[in-house]
């Protein structure tokens, strides 16, 4: 008679076992891309609204009193238009509505000078 044969080891085939995968980077959870760059501003994101474009549009408005105010908010906007496209910061609105109202400003001092001019309220009189 035969001896019987030994019991085939765990694994089925006689091969030793293989370790499962090792788990995806982040413990499993699906990992997100990279966020795209924005702007040319390296270093991250630009906060908040270039402080020009602000100064431009408050200069522009007070310009309705005195006159260098609309000179100052319209300069100070085509600087900050500038400063945004370089850094990509926020404020362009800002800066443009500050260029217009300025100009428009200007144009009713100017107007209000000549008015005045013309109607005898801007004259000095001279009693000598």
């Amino acid at each position: 008679m035969s001896t019987p044969l030994p019991p085939p080891p765990p694994g089925g085939d006689g091969q030793p076992p293989v370790p499962p995968p090792p788990p995806p980077p982040g413990g499993g959870l699906p990992v997100p891309p990279p966020p795209p760059p924005v702007g040319g501003v390296p270093g991250g994101v630009p906060q908040g609204n270039n402080g020009l474009a602000v100064a431009s549009l408050v200069l522009s408005i007070i310009g309705v009193c005195c006159g260098i105010g609309s000179i100052l908010g319209i300069i100070l906007g085509f600087v900050a238009l500038n400063q945004i496209k370089k850094t990509g910061q926020q404020g362009e609105g800002l800066a443009k509505a500050g260029i217009i109202v300025g100009v428009i400003t200007l144009l009713i001092g100017i107007a209000w000078f000549f008015v005045s001019l013309a109607t005898g309220g801007g004259t000095f009189y001279y009693n000598g």
